[in-house]
């Protein structure tokens, strides 16, 4: 019997030591106003994150430090969640093929590069996940991708789901309006044969998903398998989120008339003219995921863009996030996107909501992503001031409780201030160098 004691007591000891190797050790980043966009501000906080979550944060009179935790002065410092940006190309990677004007079956994670540098570039800005898009010049163009941009060799190790028991890790690219348009070959010519064109494709989609009800498993009786109609099919159960890009007033409402039509989850993207159908967009209830730009230029149906659309949105009640459609404004300056909307009269608290709960709403990630609360993935930027501040730098950005880029460091500091030769990648939305967008 006193073997056996003896023996169990070994096993409980070395059972215990084991466990206190595989838990990582604590660390707690201390004295710096922490921006938790959850609540109000922190004066002089504590974050304390393991195992890659946030364990605890508050004020630092009120945070009790673990044992043995890593103390980290940062003191002087601003914490805040990393930017979240809804709508990217970074990664160079492409999407449909002038073969059709619907490719609901594409996946641009297939053409992912992990190792692109334009993944630093984003960290350098603060960015921790993107909603990375193929291009816009199809009706469809294929499914998104959400990431996290943390070191990988392989497109798995950067996923992020917003479903994983469907496995669900994006959503489906549409568009409308120009972009779409061709004067030849399967795309359409006129805005009317694109929404004829779309709708066609969700009738054949709501068909094929009643054949597969009334097959009820049996694989004699299911139809043949359809990969783009089992995408859209997803869409239509409210799995896979459209983001459909669209830039005129009456663009908008068709896109809205499409998604109600048929019973889609939807984000509009862009809406350069959203401030003109301001209510409209806030009485249907779907979100906004907008671009603002520094200098004029670009197609025609934005030429009415400008930085008063984000507090019209906000004003009206609808929810209103900023993107980069990166490289069309650089991952880098994306602190700036809210400043540029505070600027126009929007609320700083919405101004940074835009840049974090808000696109992690639209990507259905707000459960882990976003903000710094108790539970939540340790996403997060270290910062030497003000986020709306020009004179504000990133200093580090974390992921997962790992450091990513870190401005110290000078192989990372050279994508935070390098210009277009620092990168080797092309990006998937223009086919030229990037860096000098």
């Amino acid at each position: 019997m006193r073997y056996i004691s003896t023996f169990t007591v070994l096993l409980a000891m070395l059972v215990t030591a084991t466990a206190a190797i595989a838990q990582e050790q604590p660390k707690a980043f201390q004295g710096a106003e922490i921006i938790t966009v959850a609540g109000d501000p922190i004066p002089n906080g504590t974050l304390i994150i393991q195992d890659g979550e946030i364990t605890s944060v508050g004020p630092s009179a009120s945070i009790t430090i673990p044992s043995g935790a890593e103390i980290i002065d940062v003191t002087g410092r601003v914490i805040m969640p990393g930017l979240v940006d809804s709508h990217s190309h970074i990664g160079e990677g492409d999407g449909g093929d002038r073969s059709a004007a619907l490719h609901p079956d594409v996946r641009i994670m297939d053409t992912i590069n992990p190792t692109s540098d334009s993944f630093k570039r984003a960290l350098s800005g603060g960015v921790t996940t993107a909603n990375i898009m193929p291009g816009s010049g199809h009706l469809m163009s294929g499914q998104t991708v959400y990431v996290k941009l943390k070191e990988a060799n392989k497109i798995e190790d950067m996923l992020v789901y917003s479903d994983e028991e469907n496995g669900i890790y994006g959503g489906l690219k549409m568009a409308n309006g120009t972009n779409s348009i061709r004067t030849s070959g399967p795309f359409p010519g006129t805005r009317a044969r694109s929404s004829a064109m779309v709708r066609n494709l969700y009738i054949q989609a709501q068909e094929y998903r009643d054949k597969v009800e009334a097959a009820n498993g049996d694989p004699d009786a299911l139809p043949p398998r359809n990969l783009q109609m089992e995408t859209l099919i997803e869409v239509l159960e409210g799995k896979r989120i459209v983001h459909n890009h669209t830039h005129r007033h009456d663009d908008i409402l068709t896109a809205i008339r499409l998604a109600d039509e048929f019973g889609y989850r939807m984000v509009l993207h862009h809406v350069s003219e959203g401030g003109q159908v301001a209510e409209e967009i806030a009485a249907s209830g779907y979100p906004a995921s907008i671009i603002v730009l520094d200098s004029p230029g670009g197609k025609h149906e934005a030429i009415n863009l400008d930085y008063e659309i984000g507090p019209k949105l906000e004003a009206a009640g609808a929810d209103v996030a900023y993107h980069t459609d990166d490289p069309i404004t650089d991952s880098r300056l994306f602190l700036r996107s809210g400043a540029f909307g505070m600027r126009a009269g929007m609320s700083r608290e919405k101004a940074l909501e835009a840049l974090t709960i808000a696109n992690a709403r639209m990507m259905d990630l707000d459960h882990r992503i976003g903000s710094l609360e108790e539970g939540k993935d340790a996403d997060f930027i270290i910062l030497n001031g003000d986020p709306f501040s020009v004179y504000t730098q990133v200093q580090q950005t974390w992921i997962d409780g790992k450091l990513e880029w870190d401005r110290e460091n000078p192989d990372d500091r050279k994508f935070g201030t390098g210009g277009d030769g620092v990168f080797s990648g092309s990006s998937g939305h223009h086919h030229s160098h990037e860096g000098g967008k």
